[in-house]
């Protein structure tokens, strides 16, 4: 199935959400994340409060979204590329573990900022429930006849999974409470694998998977 390319309205509204983004964590790293309003990142990517209001709902989500932008399409288009033969279950373990670690310097500047402050680690993970949609469409055109019902359990499932792995990954060291009003919730150490750790809360899915997936073999 091709997908038709977007219009230039949609181009437009992409190009203003990624300068958005871009603005969001630039002054974040700049400034900190206390010094930022979202007046500041606004006027930095040319648009008007209001139209900032239309994309983000906080300065946190338009930083995470830094790190995060197009993950979910990514990571739906990874599995729709792997080949029939490959089982349900690998192809979606190796796509998520494929886009949330290979991560390159500007992810890096995000990551940093997110494991200080309470507020961008929620974004953060909120921010994998947006695997849901695009996954649940790759699945059910994989499934076929299995039905869409099944296949956003199973994406849902997955999102889930995800942020499983990242609450692990991410745990708090050290006095959590001792931030007080700052708000910044105590220092985060990354803990273990990411990878390993995505593999495993996944692994609990591939019967799942396998078991939605054998009607649609010969």
């Amino acid at each position: 199935m091709t997908t038709p390319p977007p219009g230039l309205r949609e181009r437009k509204k992409q190009a203003t959400r990624e300068a958005l983004r871009e603005a969001a964590l630039r002054l974040a790293v700049e400034h900190g994340l206390d010094q930022v309003r979202v007046e500041d990142i606004a006027e930095a990517a040319g648009v008007s409060p209001r139209t900032y209001n239309n994309y983000f709902a906080s300065r946190e989500q338009a930083i995470v979204s830094a790190v995060t932008a197009d993950r979910d399409a990514r990571i739906a288009a990874a599995v729709a590329a792997r080949p029939a033969g490959v089982r349900l279950a690998d192809a979606v373990t190796e796509a998520v573990v494929e886009q949330y670690t290979n991560t390159g310097e500007h992810e890096h500047e995000a990551l940093l900022l997110i494991t200080t402050r309470t507020a961008l680690r929620s974004a953060f993970l909120n921010s994998t429930a947006d695997i849901e949609p695009p996954l649940t469409a790759v699945i059910t055109e994989r499934l076929g006849s299995v039905g869409a019902h099944t296949a956003r359990v199973l994406a849902a499932s997955v999102a889930a999974a995800v942020r499983i792995a990242l609450e692990g990954w991410l745990q708090p060291t050290g006095n959590a409470g001792a931030a007080g009003s700052s708000g910044a919730g105590g220092l985060v150490v990354p803990s273990g694998s990411l990878p390993d750790q995505l593999r495993a809360a996944l692994a609990p899915l591939a019967p799942a998977f396998d078991g939605a997936e054998r009607p649609t073999r010969p």
